[in-house]
């Protein structure tokens, strides 16, 4: 195996790794895991194998367990900063994105070194209803939708941190969703605030998700009686959420935090 270059970007602590979709990661899902592991590899939430051109990019994201997923508001955020860093783009462009879950649009609101913040089109929330599961000993009245990918919100009080732990799991890997799904418990502080607890599918408790701060904003203003603009508060901070006529936006910043070089051979990881 060649030597992989990386690049390593967070939004919120949330954070990924980045590679060129040049043939060199042959095996992404083993790749993934072992470059994902937090003691063992660089460590991060997920890996973007991605292509750059002016102002657009295309990305593929697997989690960090190895499973492949469609899109990460987040990880989309960390890709155009690398783009914005190494095209040294300034506040007013515009970049595209190609991924599992459509081409995205991004407009640069303000960069401050390494940082950058953008306001991103996620597209429109689909098979947005509400419905009861049985999960780890509980009913739960959940909100469910697709944003680019599969979201389980669940409003009212934040769960104790037993309770996150053992229905996190339990709704993710739930019989209703074939494919697994992300995971939120949403609060309704204010119309315009909403605090959430994140169970990302194929990572576990993340501090921010960009598609759940999404999908909890829509499930929010559809069930728990918020308004169409607020703010997602998560423990890694605040994303803003617009739910328009044009779809749904959100605003946030991603952060390049190194650039590095996988020289370690053929990548393996303990996977429990």
């Amino acid at each position: 195996m060649r030597p992989v270059r990386l690049v390593k970007a967070n939004a919120y602590g949330n954070d990924f790794l980045l590679a060129p979709d040049d043939g060199s990661v042959a095996d992404p899902p083993s790749f993934t895991r072992a470059a994902c592991a937090r003691h063992l590899g660089v460590g991060a939430d997920g890996l973007i194998l991605f292509t750059m051109g002016d102002r657009r990019a295309t990305m593929r994201l697997w989690n960090a367990d190895g499973s492949e997923s469609e899109l990460s508001g987040n990880g989309l955020r960390c890709l155009a900063a690398h783009v914005a860093r190494a095209q040294d783009l300034r506040a007013g462009a515009v970049l595209t994105v190609d991924t599992g879950a459509g081409v995205k649009t991004l407009d640069l609101v303000a960069r401050e070194d390494a940082r950058f913040t953008f306001r991103a089109a996620m597209g429109h929330p689909e098979e947005l209803r509400e419905t009861d599961l049985v999960a780890a000993g509980e009913t739960v009245r959940a909100s469910v939708l697709r944003l680019g990918n599969p979201q389980c919100i669940v409003l009212g009080a934040l769960p104790s941190h037993e309770r996150f732990n053992r229905l996190g799991p339990a709704l993710s890997t739930h019989a209703a969703f074939p494919a697994g799904t992300n995971v939120e418990f949403a609060h309704v502080e204010a119309p315009d605030r909403v605090r959430i607890l994140i169970w990302e599918r194929g990572v576990g408790p993340t501090t921010s998700s960009g598609t759940g701060s999404s999908a909890s904003a829509v499930a929010a203003a559809a069930h728990g009686g918020a308004g169409r603009e607020l703010d997602v508060v998560a423990p890694g901070g605040t994303q803003r959420v617009e739910w328009t006529a044009d779809g749904v936006f959100l605003t946030g910043w991603a952060h390049v935090v190194l650039e590095g070089e996988w020289t370690g051979g053929e990548p393996r990881a303990h996977v429990p």
